[in-house]
C-alpha cells in the first residue's frame, strides 16, 4: 500500500528494518548514544548551533510536541497570539484553552494567507508576547509565509513558536532572530515511523519555561537529555527508526532534495489532473511542496474515490470541516518516485471513465 495522506508515510527498506532493532534499556548508555545522535542530527538538518538551540525529542506524535511548545514556553504573564487559518491553528488554540494559558486568536478563513498588516494589528491590541503559527497548514496545502510573520514578530517584539510538523525537513525554515521554538515529527518529511516528534527550543526560552503539564515539560525533557538521560519510557523502536531516517535524509542531500523530489511529484499529479479537469484549490505558487488540495470531481464522492484508490494500493485523505463534501488531499511524501505518481494517474483515468 502507497500512503498519499499526510503521515504516516510510506518507509524505506531501511527505515522499516531499523524498526526490528535489538531490546534496549532506556536507562543503558547504548540508548543515550542513539539519542544524542538523533539530538544532534535534528540540529545539522537547518544548520542550527547547539550553543543557541535544543533539541528535545518526546515520545508522542506531533500534537505532542506542539502542544509541550504551546504549554511550556509563554510564561505567567504573557499573552499567546495564534494564527488560525486551518484546523491546526485552531488545535493550537485549543492547547491555549487547556492549559489556562492567556491568548487570543486570529482566526483567518482556511486556506486564505495571513496578512502581515493584520498580524500585527491583532499583536498591538493583545499586546501579545508570542505569536503561535502553523507553517504547512494540511487542512488546505496552504505554505503560510514564514519569513512575512518573523518580520512582523521582530518588528513588535513578540517570540514566535512555529508548528512545522508537516514542513521540517522538505520546506525551508529561517531560524530568525524571533523564532523561539519549532515543533515537528519523525513521521512526515523526515520519513520516520510514528511515535517521535521533537522541538527545537532556544536556551533562552527553556531557561525561562513554564511547567504545566507533567509528560510535556519541555523543560524537564531538555535537561534530562542534556545530561544524557530520559525523563520517562521513550518508544524505542521510534528512536530506531528515525535515526535511521535522519541519516538517509542527510545523504540524500538534506531538506533542499527532498524538497526539489517532493515538488516535482506534486506537479506531476497536479499537471496530470489538472489535464483530467480537476482542479487545485490552492494556487501552486503558495502551496506547500508537501501536499496539495484539489476538488472533488463532477459526481464523484470522496468515499467513491477513496476507495477505488484503497483497491488499487492507494491511500489519499479526505478534507476536513466544512470542506469533507470537495476536496481531497494528496501528499507526496515518503519512499515514492514517479512511476507511483504514474499509475495514480491511471487509477483515476479508471474512475472518470467509470
Amino acid at each position: 500500500m502507497r500512503l498519499l495522506n499526510p503521515g504516516p508515510v510510506t518507509l524505506s527498506p531501511g527505515v522499516r528494518a531499523a524498526l526490528a532493532g535489538p531490546d534496549l534499556c532506556h536507562r543503558e548508555p547504548e540508548f543515550f548514544d542513539i539519542q544524542d545522535r538523533i539530538r544532534s542530527q535534528l540540529l545539522s538538518v537547518y544548520d542550527n548551533s547547539a550553543e543557541d538551540w535544543a533539541p528535545v525529542v518526546i515520545s508522542g506524535s506531533g500534537t505532542s510536541a506542539v502542544e509541550a511548545m504551546i504549554a511550556s514556553l509563554p510564561g505567567a504573564d504573557d499573552t499567546l497570539l495564534v494564527v488560525e487559518n486551518g484546523v491546526y491553528g485552531e488545535r493550537m488554540t485549543r492547547m491555549a484553552e487547556v492549559h489556562g494559558i492567556a491568548h487570543a486568536r486570529l482566526h483567518i478563513a482556511w486556506g486564505a494567507p495571513i496578512g502581515p498588516d493584520a498580524l500585527a494589528e491583532a499583536i498591538q491590541a493583545h499586546n501579545a508576547t508570542h505569536v503561535a503559527v502553523v507553517h504547512h497548514e494540511t487542512t488546505t496545502g496552504r505554505l503560510n509565509d514564514l519569513n512575512a510573520v518573523h518580520a512582523v514578530c521582530q518588528a513588535h517584539d513578540a517570540q514566535l513558536l512555529i508548528d512545522a510538523v508537516s514542513s521540517f525537513g522538505a520546506e525551508a525554515i529561517d531560524f530568525g532572530p524571533a523564532v523561539t521554538a519549532v515543533a515537528a515529527t519523525a513521521n512526515k518529511c523526515l520519513h520516520g515511523a510514528p511515535g517521535a516528534a521533537f522541538v527545537l527550543a532556544r536556551h533562552t526560552a527553556l531557561e525561562q519555561a513554564t511547567t504545566r503539564a507533567l509528560y510535556l515539560d519541555l523543560a524537564g525533557y531538555a535537561a534530562k537529555q542534556a545530561a544524557r538521560g530520559t525523563p520517562f519510557t521513550p518508544g524505542i523502536p521510534a528512536f530506531y527508526a528515525l535515526d535511521a531516517a535522519l541519516e538517509e535524509h542527510r545523504a540524500a542531500g538534506g531538506w533542499p532534495a527532498r524538497r526539489e523530489h517532493y515538488q516535482t511529484l506534486a506537479d506531476q499529479v497536479g499537471d496530470g489532473l489538472a489535464a483530467r479537469g480537476i482542479d487545485e484549490l490552492v494556487p501552486r505558487a503558495q502551496a506547500s511542496c508537501v501536499l496539495r488540495s484539489y476538488r472533488l470531481p463532477a459526481g464523484v464522492s470522496y468515499r467513491r474515490l477513496h476507495d477505488h484508490l484503497k483497491q488499487a494500493g492507494f491511500v489519499i485523505y479526505a478534507g476536513q470541516g466544512q470542506l469533507a463534501d470537495d476536496i481531497f488531499r494528496i501528499s507526496t511524501m515518503g519512499n515514492l518516485d514517479a512511476t507511483d505518481m504514474d499509475e495514480l494517474l491511471h487509477v483515476f483515468d479508471e474512475i472518470i471513465a467509470s
